[in-house]
C-alpha cells in the first residue's frame, strides 16, 4: 500500500495525530532509525496525545470561561500580596494526592487560602 493511500485511510479513520505524525516522520526521515515497533508505538503516542488535546480544548470551550488565564499568568506583585510558594503548591494539585482540603475564603479576587489537612 503506498503511503497516499495510508495517509487517505488515516484521514477517513479520523487519525489526525497519527496522521500528521506519519507525515512528519516521511518528511523527516526519522522512522529509518526506528524499529517498526518504536514506529508503531510512535504512531499510537502521537493519536493518543492528539485525543487528549482536543478533549481539553473542547472542555475548556464549553466551561464557557469569560477569560483564558493560567497560573503562569498570576502577578505576584508586592502590592497584591500573593504567596507565590503556596499559590505554586496548590497549582500543582498535590494536596489531592494527600487527601487534603482546601478553603478559599474573601471576595472575589481577593482570596485567602487556608489548606486544611484532614
Amino acid at each position: 500500500m503506498s503511503n497516499t493511500i495510508t495517509i487517505t485511510k488515516m484521514k477517513d479513520l479520523k487519525l489526525n495525530g497519527m496522521r500528521r505524525a506519519f507525515e512528519a516522520a516521511l518528511e523527516t526521515r526519522e522512522c529509518q532509525n526506528m524499529t517498526q515497533d518504536e514506529f508503531i508505538s510512535y504512531l499510537v503516542q502521537n493519536e493518543w496525545e492528539q485525543r487528549q488535546n482536543q478533549r481539553i480544548t473542547m472542555s475548556l470551550w464549553r466551561a464557557k470561561f469569560r477569560y483564558n488565564a493560567s497560573v503562569e499568568q498570576i502577578s505576584f506583585s508586592k502590592d497584591r500580596n500573593l504567596d507565590k510558594n503556596a499559590i505554586m503548591r496548590l497549582a500543582d494539585c498535590s494536596y489531592l494526592d494527600k487527601k487534603e482540603n482546601i478553603i478559599i475564603t474573601g471576595s472575589t479576587g481577593v482570596g485567602y487560602v487556608k489548606q486544611m489537612i484532614m
